[in-house]
C-alpha cells in the first residue's frame, strides 16, 4: 500500500466510520497494538517523551518525534498518524520529516507551550496551510491533518472559541479537528453539530465510552498517554509487589514472551 492509499485510507476510517486510536510510543507497543486489530496507529508525544527520558510538553524535539515515528511505521502495514506537538522548531521540516519517517497522519496543536498560550486563531490557520503546503511538497497532498486546540485543555477558553477556531482550521484545510479535555456530553454535541470536520475526544478512565461518544457524534476518539501510562503503572504495581510481599500476581495474564517477541521478528 502507498503513502497515498494509506492516507486515503485514515481519511476514510474517520469520515465514513468511528475510528479507534490506542496511542503507541515506540515500535513494541505499536506491533501490539496493530497485532490486536487496531486500523491505523497514532503515537503519543507524552509516551515518546517518556520513553525518552523527558518529561512531556513541547520538550521531545523533532529528531526524537522523528526516529520513534520511523520505527512504529516500519514496524507496523496500518496507517500512522504521528503526534508533532506544535511542529518542534520548523513546522515545514517537521512535517516533510514526519513523512519521509513514513507517517501519513500529523496532530498539529495551538498551544505554544504546555499550559498556553495559544497561537492567535489567524496564525494557527497559517500554519495550518503551511503544513499543507510542505505535505504536497514532500508528496503527500493527502496528509491527513487532525487539528488539535487546547482550548479546553487549558481553561482558556468556552465552547464558542472552539467552534470558532473548528471553523477556522476547516476553512484552512485541517481534516479533523481534536479537543482534548472536551467530554461534555452535550458540549460535544453542539460541537459535532456545527463542526464541518470529523471531531476527535480524548477518552479517559472514568468518562464517557465508546458507545456515548460515538451517540454524540464523534468520529475518532483516541487515548492519548493512557496506554503508556498504563504500562508504567504495570511496572509500578509488579515492583512494590515484589520489594513488599516478595509474590508476582502482577504478572498474571501479561503477553507471553514468545508472541512478543514473534511481533518484532523481521
Amino acid at each position: 500500500m502507498t503513502a497515498a492509499d494509506k492516507a486515503d485510507l485514515l481519511r476514510s476510517l474517520q469520515n465514513d466510520s468511528v475510528l479507534l486510536l490506542p496511542n503507541a510510543w515506540d515500535a513494541a507497543s505499536a506491533a501490539v497494538i496493530a497485532a490486536a486489530g487496531a486500523p491505523a496507529i497514532a503515537t503519543t508525544s507524552a509516551g515518546v517523551s517518556w520513553s525518552r527520558g523527558r518529561p512531556d510538553g513541547h520538550g521531545l524535539g523533532r529528531a526524537d518525534a522523528i526516529d520513534a515515528v520511523a520505527r512504529i511505521a516500519a514496524m507496523v502495514d496500518v496507517p500512522v498518524t504521528a503526534d508533532v506537538e506544535g511542529g518542534y522548531d520548523d513546522l515545514t521540516a517537521t512535517v516533510t520529516d514526519v513523512i519521509a519517517a513514513g507517517a501519513v497522519g500529523v496532530n498539529l496543536e495551538d498551544s505554544r507551550a504546555a499550559g498556553g498560550p495559544l497561537y492567535p486563531v489567524e496564525e494557527q490557520a497559517a500554519r495550518i496551510r503551511q503544513a499543507r503546503t510542505a505535505a504536497t511538497r514532500a508528496g503527500l497532498p493527502g496528509l491527513v491533518l487532525n487539528a488539535r486546540t487546547d482550548v479546553i485543555l487549558f481553561g482558556l477558553g468556552d465552547l464558542d472559541e472552539v467552534i470558532a477556531r473548528t471553523l477556522a482550521y476547516a476553512e484552512a484545510g485541517a481534516d479533523s479537528i481534536f479537543v482534548p479535555g472536551l467530554l461534555d456530553l452535550t458540549a460535544l454535541r453542539t460541537l459535532c453539530d456545527a463542526s464541518p470536520l470529523p471531531v476527535n475526544a480524548m477518552a479517559m478512565p472514568g468518562g464517557p465510552d465508546v458507545a456515548a461518544l460515538t451517540a454524540a457524534g464523534v468520529r475518532r476518539i483516541s487515548l492519548g498517554s493512557a496506554v503508556a501510562q498504563a504500562a508504567y503503572t504495570t511496572a509500578r504495581q509488579v515492583t512494590l509487589e515484589l520489594l513488599g510481599k516478595g509474590t508476582l500476581t502482577s504478572l498474571d495474564g501479561t503477553l507471553d514472551y514468545g508472541e512478543l517477541n514473534g511481533l518484532l521478528a523481521p
